[in-house]
């Protein structure tokens, strides 16, 4: 028989297999007569023995969870270590009880997490001596994941945010010091700015605002000065300011306190009948405009015409 099969595994056209195209099965080396010794053997040469509980997120008096020192690609991915430098054969029977113990409760606190679905628990013992299990979440609604390549998986796809991955690893390790122990995993840094931070951002964006108010201002120029006089509201002008072409201008050296009754050459007031159709008259030859009568009329009457003035009813004649 050959030493390997001509045609590809079962497995190599599993939905969950994660490679595809043309695949060739690697030839098989001869055994070796002797092992070669796995990692920390010796206690003494133990990476774990040596690593401080800082390394860890979560630590008890005979055991520690640790993960990774970055994200990967999947949800959280965790080893639990016992403190004592054994493998799994080793455990006596207070430590296997605890195993069980742990095994069950850190499932349910990486299973607790969002977006997780299933958690695969692994054990190889291949690479390190000291004893050490995997728990690798796979994502919720991931079907392409199910099954024995998920380790592999998490070598392939992006990693995960690193805060959301902080995060995750805080929620674990909170979870597990509910039943004892020491959490030493944090949360992700909030960003948030100091009062004097926030006071001179509101300063500096005042003062834009300020100058771009400015430069508005100098942009419209004199026609805000033009805007304003238009949008103000109408006031008589004063008695003392008069038109130069005006024939009313007060002669030099009239007495300013004289009244400003105006005198025709007949002798009669401006304010009788013969008086008022020669001003109307006056001021139409000089090209100005008599002064307006709104301001001497009374209200309308019924009929929609203007009232009789009192100055008209003193002129007019009496009627027997």
């Amino acid at each position: 028989m050959p030493d390997t099969h001509t045609s590809l595994p079962d497995f190599t056209r599993w939905p969950s297999f994660p490679f595809e195209g043309d695949l060739r099965v690697k030839q098989l080396d001869d055994p070796v007569e002797k092992e070669p010794s796995r990692k920390g053997e010796d206690s003494a040469d133990c990476s774990a023995c040596s690593a401080p509980d800082e390394a860890y997120i979560w630590v008890s008096e005979r055991w520690r969870v640790r993960a990774m020192d970055r994200p990967t690609g999947l949800p959280m991915v965790l080893i639990l270590e016992s403190r004592s430098h054994l493998d799994l054969g080793d455990l006596p029977n207070l430590l296997a009880a605890e195993l069980g113990v742990m095994t069950v409760r850190l499932e349910r606190a990486v299973r607790s997490l969002d977006g997780v679905a299933r958690v695969h628990v692994n054990r190889w013992g291949d690479g390190s001596a000291h004893l050490h299990m995997w728990f690798l979440a796979r994502p919720y609604g991931r079907l392409q994941l199910r099954g024995t390549f998920l380790s592999l998986w998490d070598d392939i796809l992006p990693p995960i945010p690193e805060a959301q991955w902080r995060e995750n690893l805080a929620l674990v390790a909170a979870w597990l010091a509910e039943f004892g122990g020491k959490p030493l995993a944090e949360p992700p840094r909030i960003e948030w700015h100091a009062p004097s931070t926030l006071a001179e951002a509101a300063g500096r964006e005042e003062a834009a605002a300020a100058e771009a108010r400015a430069r508005d201002t100098e942009d419209l120029g004199d026609d805000v000065s033009v805007a304003l006089v238009e949008a103000a509201p109408d006031e008589p002008v004063s008695e003392s300011v008069h038109d130069a072409d005006s024939p009313d201008e007060a002669e030099p050296g009239a007495d300013a306190s004289a009244p400003d009754t105006a005198v025709d050459s007949s002798g009669k007031a401006a304010g009788d009948s013969d008086g008022v159709a020669d001003g109307a008259a006056a001021g139409s030859e000089s090209g100005s405009l008599p002064p307006p009568r709104a301001a001497a009329e009374g209200p309308p009457d019924s009929a929609g015409k203007p009232s009789t003035t009192t100055a008209e009813k003193a002129a007019a004649p009496a009627v027997g």
